[in-house]
């Protein structure tokens, strides 16, 4: 008898990051799961898939029940989707449209969560997928750093309700997808000052193509449970520690 692949959940898999970690996790053995609203057609005959707009609540639990039907052990549950939202004021960004941030980065969330912990389904690792904008707070990050944030705090709460599961929320670092198009469309550097970081990453290392930012999110799955379930971890702190301690240190500098 031969021992069943392990299987992975990863939502937002149509594209750049959520593309990329299906195309490593296939490529480790695994059996992916997709879920998205466009659905998967570059991965159409290798993965699992199905189409669901996270934002229609009512949709995510009958999609999970034909994705993940006669599932019994997920090694790995990936929560990537996610939107940019405006740069702007948070003076100018109406509750209305903060709210259909917060559904989409945050909510949603919470129901696939708490469908998958109606499901029985045993899951050894969840992570999602936050950002340094959680902590940072940065001018024009609004409705984004708001929900990254809540993300992150949902992560440490529902660690208490899945005590077999290592559970965290992660900063990947910056990775070259549309939303790193729609940053570097907009030049207003003196309003936004966190915008010339963005722009200057713009073909150097430090910008990670989704398949180099799915390799290493993968290669720290194992150090995030290091950490206590339900943190925040920044990937740098596992992977390049140095480099962490010295973005700490600059962050924590007068003007920094």
């Amino acid at each position: 008898m031969t021992n069943a692949p392990p299987r992975a959940l990863v939502t937002g898999n149509s594209s750049g990051l959520g593309l990329g970690l299906s195309h490593a996790l296939l490529d480790r053995g695994y059996r992916v799961h997709g879920c998205s609203r466009r659905g998967c057609a570059a991965l159409a005959d290798r993965v699992v898939d199905v189409h669901c707009d996270l934002a229609d609540f009512d949709a995510i639990g009958p999609a999970l029940d034909q994705l993940l039907a006669g599932v019994d052990r997920l090694e790995l549950v990936v929560l990537n989707a996610g939107i940019l939202g405006e740069i702007e004021d948070m003076s100018r960004m109406s509750v209305e449209r903060l709210h259909e941030i917060m559904d989409i980065n945050v909510w949603s969330n919470k129901v696939i969560l708490d469908w998958l912990l109606a499901s029985g389904i045993a899951i050894d690792q969840i992570v999602a997928i936050s950002s340094g904008a959680a902590v940072l707070g940065n001018r024009g990050w609004g409705g984004y750093a708001l929900s990254k944030a809540t993300l992150n705090m949902l992560c440490r709460l529902y660690a208490h309700e899945f005590p077999d599961t290592h559970v965290a929320a992660i900063a990947p670092g910056l990775i070259d997808t549309r939303i790193i198009d729609t940053l570097c469309d907009i030049s207003d550097p003196e309003r936004f000052p966190a915008l010339e970081r963005i722009h200057a990453a713009r073909g150097t290392e430090t910008l990670l193509s989704p398949a180099a930012a799915a390799e290493r999110i993968l290669e720290a799955l194992p150090g995030l449970r290091n950490f206590e379930s339900g943190r925040f971890v920044d990937l740098r702190q596992i992977l390049a520690p140095a480099e962490y301690e010295a973005l700490l240190a600059a962050r924590n500098r007068p003007g920094g």
